[in-house]
């Protein structure tokens, strides 16, 4: 069974595509941007603000499908440098302690000027 989940508290979508889609015990979050979802604007040109306000609206998703950071198993995350690498794990290392996910970390392009997205699947029994 699939199901769509959405919530006000995360960026609308901007495009054909839904925040998160839960089938079955996993839960696969969109790849989220730094924007507030009350402004519909990028925040800050700083990385530890951006990954914060990513990691915000990934919290809120999970939570609307009443999920957590400890279940989520794998993240993939895209900077605009790899040269953000150390100041984005001093946030993202945050928001999961010490049991990691799995994790893929990629340099790329990325839209509106952001310098980080993060998509992560999560599991729950």
């Amino acid at each position: 069974m699939k199901e769509t989940i959405n919530t006000e508290n995360a960026p609308k979508p901007v495009g054909p595509y839904s925040q998160a889609v839960k089938a079955g015990k996993f839960l696969f979050i969109s790849g989220q941007l730094p924007i507030d979802p009350k402004e519909g604007k990028l925040v800050a040109s700083e990385i530890k603000a951006q990954t914060t306000r990513v990691l915000e609206n990934i919290k809120a998703i999970l939570e609307a499908a009443d999920y957590n950071f400890a279940n989520i198993v794998q993240t993939n995350v895209y900077l605009s440098s790899m040269t953000l690498f150390s100041e984005f794990n001093t946030v993202y290392t945050q928001y999961f302690g010490k049991d990691f996910p799995a994790r893929v970390t990629i340099g790329a392009t990325l839209p509106s000027g952001a310098l980080v997205e993060i998509s992560a699947i999560a599991y729950k029994e």
